[in-house]
């Protein structure tokens, strides 16, 4: 789920964007809270696409720092650029009136059909998860390259979302826009938040290059300085209390990457909470993508046990069972990851913009843990995991803390402040 991170990062995620778009479909309310998500107002939480290599000869590059003042591009240049960040600003004020009147064609002509697809997936995402409006507050273009046929855009934007009780949530987060060329007109092909989906310690602007010991949304143990091809973990489903009118949720889950890197492939449980019910829900996450529910029933209270194993590079395999009920889901995807590092996280999933209020989980007990680190299996004791704090940015109140680990190696809570 994105540090932004509705549904089970980064990021941001969020998380809960789960639209993540990492905005996969959601279709439940569950769904609709994105632990990392992905949206032209940047909702989704993912790495950021690279320019194709070429002949410098036949498709020159140009790079044009923002704040550079000794950049002087050709008057082409700066038509180019100036082009593709007025397409950035255009389809942000599009995503804001598509929203406001509940009709998200409006998007349609500045997003290719496949990003296009993933913003109507957003939109009806955060209708469900309770948010009645959205409006940038602000937004700054930090860098602009074009490439032939191909143009990335680096933004910070500040966006608010209105959630139905009149609470408003603001995210402040960098975007990473990749657009293309469609028949002479230029298309947002994704948006990306590379600190969206895992920032421990990290900040809007300055994703971090190592693992902090706070974050805005995540808690648990994070192992980095390695490879790492498997990851196992076993929790007891909290069993949440629904309190208050706001929406709010909890993702409890296990992933590899993502920690110092935009890539995250993970899967957990979620409970979400609107209108005083709560729903519980297995899910899958492969970021940018949204994440996705699958077949299999979870109720507060079973012990699920999640895993993570490489079976070939770019090909893995991920398995949920409810050993309580005896259901399970396995599955394979693909899907390039950075390898770089294992989680066991209780996360506050995204929606749009914001984190969603994390809800009244109690306890998340985690036992069994493993990764496979440089081909050994080992325990996040053993992977020199660290543990991370949630913590609310704006107040320093501490929201979910990890214990240290048990004698084991391999167990550890994350109790709710």
């Amino acid at each position: 789920m994105t540090d932004t991170d509705t549904t089970p990062t980064p990021p941001e995620k969020p998380g809960p964007s789960r639209p993540r778009a990492t905005l996969p479909v959601v279709v439940a309310v569950a769904a609709a809270l994105v632990i990392a998500a992905t949206g032209a107002i940047g909702m989704a939480a993912g790495g950021a696409g690279s320019l194709s290599a070429a002949s410098p000869a036949a498709t020159p590059t140009t790079t044009i720092p923002a704040a550079s003042p000794s950049a002087t591009p050709t008057p082409s240049a700066q038509s180019t650029v100036a082009a593709v960040e007025a397409l950035v600003q255009t389809a942000n004020d599009e995503q804001q009136r598509a929203f406001a009147q509940n009709d998200p064609t409006l998007m349609r002509d500045t997003a290719t059909a496949a990003y296009y697809a993933q913003l109507v997936q957003l939109d009806a995402a955060m209708r469900s998860g309770g948010v009645t409006g959205i409006q940038m507050l602000s937004l700054t273009f930090d860098q602009a390259a074009t490439q032939g046929n191909a143009a990335q855009v680096v933004t910070t934007e500040t966006w608010q979302a209105t959630f139905t009780e009149g609470s408003t949530s603001a995210d402040t987060s960098v975007n990473n826009y990749s657009l293309v060329l469609v028949n002479g007109a230029w298309k947002i092909a994704s948006d990306t938040q590379p600190n969206t989906n895992v920032p421990p310690g990290g900040s809007a602007g300055s994703p971090p290059t190592t693992v902090g010991s706070t974050s805005r949304n995540w808690s648990g143990y994070v192992a980095t300085g390695g490879t790492f091809t498997a990851v196992t973990g076993t929790w007891t489903v909290p069993s949440v209390t629904a309190t208050g009118t706001k929406p709010a949720a909890e993702a409890t889950w296990v992933g590899i990457g993502g920690a110092t890197t935009t890539d995250l492939v993970q899967a957990g449980t979620q409970s979400t909470v609107q209108n005083g019910l709560v729903q519980y829900s297995a899910w899958i996450e492969t970021l940018p993508q949204a994440s996705q529910n699958v077949p299999l029933t979870i109720s507060a209270g079973d012990t699920v046990t999640v895993s993570l194993t490489q079976q070939l590079p770019g090909t893995w395999n991920i398995a949920i069972r409810n050993t309580t009920t005896g259901g399970s889901y396995s599955g394979a995807v693909t899907y390039a990851s950075s390898v770089s590092s294992a989680e066991w996280i209780e996360e506050a999933p995204s929606v749009g913009r914001g984190v969603v209020t994390l809800d009244q989980f109690g306890a998340v007990h985690f036992t069994n843990a493993s990764t496979v680190k440089d081909g050994q299996t080992v325990t996040p004791a053993a992977a020199a995991a660290l543990p991370v704090t949630m913590v609310n940015t704006k107040t320093g109140v501490q929201l979910a803390t990890p214990s240290a680990l048990g004698t084991d190696g391999a167990s550890f809570s994350v109790t709710r402040g």
